[in-house]
């Protein structure tokens, strides 16, 4: 089952290794391991919300995800948005980059390295938008207890994680502006770059978060409409089988999968900025990456089941917590990229421990693995 399910994404995960190994050596390979486990933990409660919604779906329209889907998530998002990007700040054609990170790579790193505190303030924002909006929502299972649960309360505050964010950039600009004039030269016009990037990055934060709530209200039309024709079945007297979605309902749900995909896919590029610059390196990190995440959505569906480590959404929000901060910081200061890929993994990590700990504990007591009263196990702290 395992291998029939994974089966791909082992071959691509090889196929990958060695190219990164035979591209930049031992380090690169280093670089693509830890992209492809930053993309699969990121993207880990993705997989899972995939599954649960892919199963409501007909035959026909799991096949259009998984196929027609997958080109998009992989080819789409995971290898030409971070050569786009790119070529965008670095001002060049798509072409040109990747022509560029092949054949002349110090004047590519040139480019991208003089490009980077744009990048770095556009991804810094996006990715502390998700981690804030996470933090101050009111959950009923809480990992870090002592910080989510006051913070929890201070989300109350309508528009909170924007005026954060907000202040967070105009520090971070401000920063950047005062470094620069210190050391004169030709940054000091550059705060009004971070400045500009970091509210697009914002900007772009908003209109997924808006795509994927329109497209989540439609299919909770489509569901209802579905579930009241299975209601007027029950009083009929017909048979009642399980809800499968199809026609318009199953249209607007593929749209939405897409959308949440995309948004998705957008921490997992971004966060690996952080980590290198090289295109060839991310788009076989995120691509081996991309390519579990859509393996795992298979197999929760033909499994019948959700994900237990109830943990592991909270860990992976905090790594995108923490990648935000290094982003932001690596408009000033360089940071080692292996570092800044361990931050990740370690936090993802403790959480997978600590999950694991939970589903001991509960077992061990009797109580509901699904639970988060008050009565539920304490995570590891």
């Amino acid at each position: 089952m395992l291998l029939k399910t994974f089966g791909w994404s082992f071959a691509i995960t090889a196929l990958g290794l060695v190219a990164a190994v035979f591209y930049g050596g031992w380090e690169a390979l280093g670089v693509v391991a830890i992209l492809s486990v930053l993309e699969i933990s990121l993207s880990f409660d993705n997989a899972v919300v995939n599954a649960g919604i892919l199963k409501k779906m007909s035959a026909f329209w799991q096949k259009i995800f998984l196929t027609i889907g997958i080109l998009i998530a992989v080819f789409g998002m995971r290898l030409v948005f971070p050569v786009v990007i790119v070529a965008i700040t670095a001002k060049l054609g798509p072409i040109e980059a990747v022509d560029l990170s092949f054949n002349q790579p110090d004047r590519y790193q040139e480019l991208v390295t003089d490009a980077h505190p744009a990048i770095a303030s556009f991804g810094g924002m996006f990715l502390l938008m998700i981690f804030l909006d996470f933090i101050f929502e009111e959950r009923d299972i809480q990992w870090l207890r002592w910080i989510e649960r006051p913070l929890a309360k201070l989300g109350k505050v309508d528009m909170l994680s924007v005026c954060i964010a907000l202040i967070v950039l105009l520090i971070s600009a401000m920063t950047f502006a005062t470094q620069a004039h210190q050391h004169g030269g030709g940054h000091a016009n550059k705060a009004e770059t971070v400045l500009l990037a970091g509210v697009a990055g914002l900007i772009t934060y908003l209109i997924v978060g808006g795509l994927s709530s329109y497209f989540e209200n439609k299919l909770e039309e489509e569901e209802e409409r579905e579930h009241e024709a299975e209601e007027e079945a029950r009083r009929s007297g017909k048979k009642v089988s399980a809800v499968v979605l199809s026609g318009k309902a199953a249209f607007f749900m593929f749209l939405y999968l897409e959308v949440l995909d995309a948004s998705f896919s957008f921490d997992g590029v971004i966060g690996a900025f952080a980590i290198t610059n090289n295109i060839v390196l991310m788009a076989l990190g995120l691509g081996i990456g991309a390519m579990y995440v859509r393996s795992l959505t298979v197999y929760l569906v033909r499994q019948g089941t959700l994900d237990d480590y109830v943990y592991l959404e909270h860990g992976a929000h905090y790594a995108i917590g923490a990648l935000s901060v290094i982003l932001l910081v690596t408009i000033q200061h360089q940071i080692n990229e292996i570092i800044t890929g361990l931050v990740g993994v370690v936090l993802i990590a403790w959480s997978f421990w600590s999950s694991v700990r939970r589903n001991k504990a509960l077992e061990a007591g009797g109580g509901d693995n699904n639970s988060g009263s008050k009565a539920e196990v304490p995570s590891g702290v």
